[in-house]
């Protein structure tokens, strides 16, 4: 589902520092407008008011928005849950508008959503991204995501999509401490296997 708008083309009248966009999280209805209008003029896959009221309203946590000068810049859309006995995070929407691409806002939005999946317990994350995309493939690249698979015509364009899968490490769990082999007696008596010879 997800299409991402991030190639790394930049205009270069628009400079500003890091510090002047804020990122904030989904706040309610106000913002579901602004996260419209960036993903239709941004992206060529439509979506109908439902799609995102599901993924806004479910998951306010991993909806994020970026802003400069109060104007809204780029936005992340999530979801998390259960699929396949996995608890996992997914990306369904990312889009920079293009004067501000290449800057390090994708990269930020996108990490604020995996932190929220990773502190909730997700063990992976995953999204479709056009196998045409290089600004989206090189950012999840970076990020450290894999091509877990290609999905062949799976736009609407008829664009192929490669599946990407980022892989959270899982916890170490100690193993316990077995006695030594040569310490230990493993004679078994006739009352703790209920037979007898």
């Amino acid at each position: 589902m997800e299409r991402v708008a991030c190639d790394p083309v930049s205009s270069p009248e628009m400079e500003f520092l890091p510090s002047e966009i804020e990122y904030v999280s989904y706040g309610g209805e106000h913002h579901l407008p602004l996260i419209m209008s960036l993903v239709d003029d941004e992206l060529s896959e439509p979506y109908s008011i439902f799609t995102y009221r599901y993924f806004v309203y479910l998951w306010p946590n991993l909806t994020f928005l970026a802003f400069h000068r109060g104007k809204c810049v780029g936005t992340v859309v999530c979801k998390m849950g259960e699929h396949r006995n996995t608890f996992r995070g997914y990306i369904a929407m990312l889009v920079v508008i293009k004067p501000y691409r290449g800057k390090g806002i994708a990269t930020e939005l996108v990490t604020r959503s995996i932190h929220v999946m990773m502190e909730s317990g997700c063990e992976e994350v995953t999204l479709e991204a056009e196998v045409t995309n290089k600004g989206a493939l090189a950012l999840y690249g970076r990020l450290g995501f894999i091509r877990a698979k290609r999905l062949f015509r799976y736009y609407l364009n008829g664009v192929d999509a490669f599946r990407l899968k980022l892989m959270f490490p899982r916890p170490e769990v100690p193993l316990p401490l077995l006695p030594n082999r040569s310490e230990t007696n493993y004679t078994i008596s006739e009352s703790q296997t209920g037979y007898s010879a």
